[in-house]
């Protein structure tokens, strides 16, 4: 039987940055159930002019389920869109389970998160040589929990490249716990809003000054902070360079030469 229900990662805004197979699914679709608050409807209209459109914000996940059973049984094509890339906070889990539980068929379809569009939006590579060689996707916790283990003041030990979600509006809490890390007041910090969309809005600061900055902003949501060491290695001139270009480094694909 072909599969009927495709989990679309929609990308982090920009109608443009969907993947080409989640446009050609979203072309082909009958139904399409998509995350209207955070997902442009633009990208919707575009892609799926045709499709039956139901908007996920105002659903529980037993009316989401109930659409794409109905859907598969009068043999449509569904596509469950997500905002930037589903397997990131992208509760796709609960509705996989659901799906299993009824032996019904479905595929995920990757796309751009939002932490890509934010380094791409800066400019700045998250993992540099002797800088950084790890990056942390995280968030701080709120109404809902976060393991132990995972306190953002535990992780925050570890000094690697962090790209915190859904905790804007916590800032506080966040400068907080990562100054009981390895971070200190003057470790550069990025806040990007809305990353990619036409009213993108990026922050460029310290640790010190990020509270401040993200309230004079009016920013309270959709937005990541990225904390690290590579924010300031261009502005600070450090040699953070790869040795696959090295003229003497040696590879399988090119033989190192000594000046």
């Amino acid at each position: 039987m072909a599969v009927r229900i495709s989990f679309v990662g929609a990308g982090p805004g920009a109608t443009d940055l969907i993947t080409v197979r989640g446009a050609r699914l979203l072309k082909h679709a009958d139904v399409v159930v998509f995350a209207g608050s955070l997902v442009d409807r633009k990208l919707v209209q575009l892609y799926a002019p045709r499709a039956d459109v139901y908007d996920s914000a105002a659903m529980t996940l037993s009316e989401v389920i109930t659409v794409m059973v109905d859907a598969v049984a009068a043999g449509q094509n569904v596509v469950r869109l997500h905002t930037g890339d589903p397997s990131i906070y992208g509760a796709i889990q609960e509705q996989m389970e659901a799906l299993d539980r009824l032996e019904i068929e479905y595929q995920v379809v990757p796309g751009v998160t939002s932490a890509f569009a934010a380094a791409a939006a800066l400019k700045q590579e998250l993992t540099l040589p002797e800088v950084s060689q790890t990056v942390i996707f995280t968030r701080v916790e709120g109404r809902t929990p976060v393991p132990e283990r995972e306190q953002l003041h535990a992780i925050a030990k570890l000094g690697a490249t962090m790209v915190i979600y859904l905790s804007v509006g916590m800032v506080e809490k966040v400068v907080d716990q990562l100054l009981q890390g390895a971070y200190t007041t003057t470790t550069p910090a990025a806040v990007v809003c809305r990353a990619s969309w036409d009213d993108e809005q990026i922050i460029h600061c310290t640790l010190s000054e990020l509270v401040e900055r993200v309230q004079q902003s009016g920013i309270d949501r959709q937005a990541l902070i990225i904390v690290g060491d590579v924010l300031a290695a261009r502005r600070e001139g450090l040699k953070a360079k790869s040795l696959l270009y090295d003229r003497e480094f040696s590879h399988g694909f090119r033989e190192g030469h000594v000046a």
